[in-house]
């Protein structure tokens, strides 16, 4: 029984093995067969500076006073969120409900978009100080000493400027130490501020700034600006929203109000578009495109009850669409346009109730002048407060100007009204198209020109 029990052993296990390899053959091709293909596809590209494909997921913080990724109340937690996403490459920073006080700017960063909580989202500017400087503040110089250092903090956005530095020359950066009166500064200053001139600093800032920027949104905030409490802040270097060279940044569904100085500013900055936005009882422009910026859109938005012009289109604005915006009750013109701003469309605003002209082209020679601009369909009403105003006036060398389809009216009743030119065109203006217009004003069409070269009349 033993030998028949170990009967061809050999035979066996060759057996045996032979059928596991066969098994794992027939594997082998079976998961050959169903193997995934990670290939990129045809439309796959990688992005123009970097060296992968655009992702689906990226990085997202939620900053809050609770329960989220950063807690904290003011600028530094919102500031950590933005500058690590930031670090990531991009992506997105949500802001939860609740007020944050901000002693310095957010500052934004490329690719980043900061998302507020809608309606309940407040920026608020904190309480400022303000100071003569104690030593001539010099051109490059890193540095300012103050008379009064009260107020003045490590960390800090502080503003220094002169009876004659001011505009562009208006230096707005960072307290980074202190010694004494003594701060240092993270930028240069931008000129000589002397005390002899009245030269002073603050601590006044953009509420949110960005400068040197690409692929930034904002969006779902509101910007309490404290005016009460702050200094003037020069629109050309601040503003409760405020860009220098801010390429391509969209600002949507977000409210600037009680700002000192202006609600919304982008200079040297193209292709920006505002969207859905409210800039309210703020001190200077409601909204103020400026210094070159190309192509901008502002849709959709309201400047009401600022201190000048509800929207100044400042210099060199060109191939600008302005639509659908109610500018309303602020204390200067409606719609300012001017120097070197051409070959813009205005069309279907409402530009009512505004203490100055409903429309202005500002006094520029023939090269300077805003040329080869479009009004259609627009609304302009009740301009005037305390003088007799136009609804639209053309003023300098402007010329190649198309009005067309335009309401220009004065509801209030007779002894009230103060919007008693319809259109008026000064001595310089050079050709303008009046096309299907509708005026009612006590003086429809005052033409002062020498030559008349309109292409038409007005109905």
């Amino acid at each position: 029984m033993g030998h028949a029990k170990n009967r061809n052993p050999g035979f066996n296990r060759l057996s045996f093995v032979c059928g596991i390899a066969a098994i794992h053959t027939v594997c082998l091709a079976a998961t050959a067969s169903q193997e995934v293909d990670f290939s990129p596809p045809p439309e796959e590209q990688q992005l123009p500076t970097r060296m992968h494909s655009a992702m689906k997921d990226l990085p997202l913080i939620k900053v809050g006073h609770a329960g989220a990724d950063l807690t904290g109340g003011d600028h530094r937690a919102l500031q950590a969120a933005v500058d690590y996403v930031a670090g990531l490459g991009g992506g997105t920073v949500e802001i939860g409900p609740g007020e944050y006080l901000m002693r310095d700017s957010l500052h934004l960063r490329s690719f980043v978009t900061v998302r507020g909580t809608p309606g309940k989202t407040v920026l608020r500017k904190a309480d400022g100080a303000e100071s003569p400087l104690a030593l001539d503040g010099d051109f490059g110089e890193e540095q300012i000493t103050v008379v009064n250092p009260e107020g003045f903090e490590v960390g800090f956005g502080v503003v220094v400027w002169s009876s004659r530095a001011n505009g562009f020359h208006v230096t707005v950066a960072r307290i980074t130490g202190r010694k004494g009166n003594t701060f240092s500064i993270d930028r240069p200053l931008n000129a000589d501020c002397m005390v002899s001139d009245g030269a002073k600093a603050a601590t006044s800032f953009p509420v949110v700034s960005g400068y040197d920027l690409e692929g930034v949104r904002v969006e779902h905030l509101i910007i309490e600006g404290n005016r009460e409490h702050n200094a003037l802040l020069d629109g050309c270097r601040g503003a409760g929203i405020f860009l220098y060279r801010g390429f391509g940044t969209v600002i949507e569904d977000c409210q600037v109000r009680h700002f000192n100085g202006d609600g919304v500013s982008f200079q040297q900055s193209n292709d920006v578009e505002v969207i859905e936005c409210v800039s309210e009882d703020n001190a200077s422009l409601g909204i103020h495109p400026g210094s070159g910026s190309q192509r901008p859109t502002v849709r959709r938005c309201v400047a009401r009850d600022n201190g000048r012009d509800g929207l100044f289109v400042c210099w060199r604005v060109r191939h600008g669409l302005f639509e659908d915006n109610v500018l309303e009750a602020n204390h200067g013109n409606g719609i300012s346009i001017g120097h070197k701003d051409s070959d813009n469309l205005l069309r279907r605003n409402q530009v009512r109730g505004n203490h100055a002209d409903g429309v202005l082209f500002r006094d520029e020679s023939l090269g300077m002048a805003a040329h080869r601009n479009r009004l259609e369909d627009n609304l302009i009403e009740n301009n005037g407060v305390d003088r007799d105003v136009a609804g639209i006036r053309i003023r300098g060398a402007t010329r190649d100007i198309i009005l067309t389809k335009n309401r220009i009216r004065d509801t209030r009743p007779i002894g009230a009204q103060r919007q008693t030119l319809g259109i008026q065109l000064e001595k310089k203006v050079g050709s303008v198209t009046l096309d299907q217009n509708s005026i009612e004003a006590k003086t429809p069409i005052s033409d002062q020109r020498d030559v008349r070269t309109d292409g038409g009349g007005s109905s």
